[in-house]
């Protein structure tokens, strides 16, 4: 199975292995693809669609572990009078993730960190008051006052990037290859350089990859850490936009679909026709998509993305919630859609004190040229009554950020043989065997921020 295959996600599953499927009936959904894959009359192209689906439900359950009875139990141990009905309530209203597992309600693994980190009334509740990021919030509110003044800024960042696997995957004395995410050249990364690494460097991406790795290879007899270490400068300018002084003519490029997640469904049409009303300024056009993705619905943390459902904007579209690459897709299909060229970026976020993955977008206004938008982070000021922030995220992006990303769904260099743990987007890392790919449980990445100076 290649890379090229994700598109077939975009293909409708048949309507039986879907009742099984949603119903959490996960042993008939596998019967159901069997018979499928075993019938001379499917076409080729379902084969494949269907071959993927059974990866999907592999993982599909794999992140939900708390019954209902547990959930709530789990809750209560820190919020006494917490009820049931309030848990149902947030389960309805989209504040938790949750599927049927053998037709039960089974809450994500991660449901109550979401309650924690995205509800501060719950976290003051169960005695866990949202943690101080007064520190981080004015870190940014300075550089956007600095940014401003300026006109630009510019850092020097090193990182040491590791990844391991768990002990209970490793095979001792069999080939295994790593892929972990590096810089790579873009408008906002240069001067990168590969300062040293754990192994022997079986690949070094070139730095205009759309999706740049550092490889390793060999056979270990013991279980190892590998890491990579980096430095690069980290530039943006600062844009200060006017609407008045928008090209008439703009260009084409980076407006087509992506199968199977930069799509014109029907939704993103008629979401696009809704917001676009009879404004025809592709820089106000664009405000009004990041308005959408910023000022509407709620952030929360969302399953593997390769186990999203249909269109990962759809998702948005119609939950109304979702992460930092959930909004920035449904940003990019929304321009794309209105004929404003955007593109995926990712990578880090990275401060002095913490660093993360993240993903952001990139949009096309003649004659600015590419500009940035980070809808989370501009979701996050809106919610802080930041207006400054969040107007400063459409147009521009603060320099604290690594891209080792440039496209959605690109292949590595050299290509991974077995289907990825994240088909659309790399920034934790890869592993695989010669039989089979390391899946997301199965290891253990983390970052460490050795130097950031600030140049300019």
């Amino acid at each position: 199975m290649n890379q090229k295959d994700i598109e077939t996600l975009a293909i409708a599953l048949p309507e039986d292995i879907l009742k099984a499927k949603w119903c959490g009936d996960f042993d008939r959904a596998f019967h159901l693809i069997d018979l499928y894959l075993a019938n001379e009359k499917v076409p080729a192209f379902m084969k494949t669609r269907l071959a993927l689906e059974r990866e999907v439900l592999k993982a599909l359950p794999t992140g939900y572990t708390y019954s209902e009875e547990d959930a709530l139990a789990f809750v209560q141990k820190e919020i006494p009078d917490f009820t049931k009905a309030e848990l149902d309530a947030l389960r309805d209203r989209g504040a938790i993730d949750w599927i049927y597992i053998n037709g039960k309600t089974t809450y994500s693994r991660t449901f109550y960190d979401t309650l924690l980190g995205v509800y501060p009334d719950i976290a003051t509740r169960a005695g866990k008051p949202p943690k101080d990021k007064s520190d981080r919030v004015e870190f940014l509110r300075q550089n956007v006052r600095d940014m401003k003044k300026d006109g630009d800024a510019l850092w020097s960042i090193q990182l040491r990037a590791q990844f391991r696997l768990h002990d209970d995957v490793f095979r001792p004395g069999e080939e295994l290859t790593v892929h972990l995410p590096v810089p790579k050249n873009a408008m906002n990364m240069r001067d990168i350089e590969i300062l040293a690494t754990s192994h022997p460097i079986y690949k070094l991406a070139d730095e205009n990859a759309p999706a740049r790795t550092v490889s390793f290879r060999g056979k270990f007899e013991k279980n190892e850490t590998f890491w990579v270490e980096y430095k690069y400068l980290s530039y943006v300018k600062y844009n200060n936009l006017e609407s008045a002084q928008v090209s008439a003519e703009q260009p084409t490029f980076d407006t087509e679909e992506l199968y199977p997640h930069i799509r014109f469904t029907p939704l993103i049409r008629a979401l696009c026709k809704e917001l676009s009303g009879d404004e025809k300024n592709p820089l106000l056009l664009a405000r009004r998509f990041y308005d959408y993705c910023t000022k509407v619905g709620t952030y929360s943390y969302v399953r593997e993305y390769f186990a999203l459902p249909g269109s990962i904007p759809d998702y948005y579209g119609a939950g109304l919630h979702g992460d930092c690459g959930v909004q920035a897709l449904l940003f990019i299909t929304l321009c794309r859609c209105a004929g404003i060229p955007a593109r995926w970026q990712s990578g880090l976020f990275v401060t002095p004190d913490d660093t993360g993955c993240h993903d952001w977008a990139q949009f096309y206004i003649a004659p600015y040229g590419w500009l940035f938008a980070d809808p989370s982070f501009g979701g996050s000021a809106h919610r802080m009554g930041d207006s400054e922030r969040n107007d400063f995220y459409f147009g521009n992006l603060d320099p604290f950020r690594m891209a080792a990303n440039s496209e959605l769904q690109a292949d590595f260099d050299p290509p991974k043989t077995q289907l990825r743990i994240d088909p659309f987007d790399n920034q934790r890392g890869e592993a695989e065997y010669a039989d089979v790919g390391i899946r997301w449980m199965d290891k253990e990445c983390d970052w460490k921020t050795i130097e950031m100076k600030k140049l300019s």
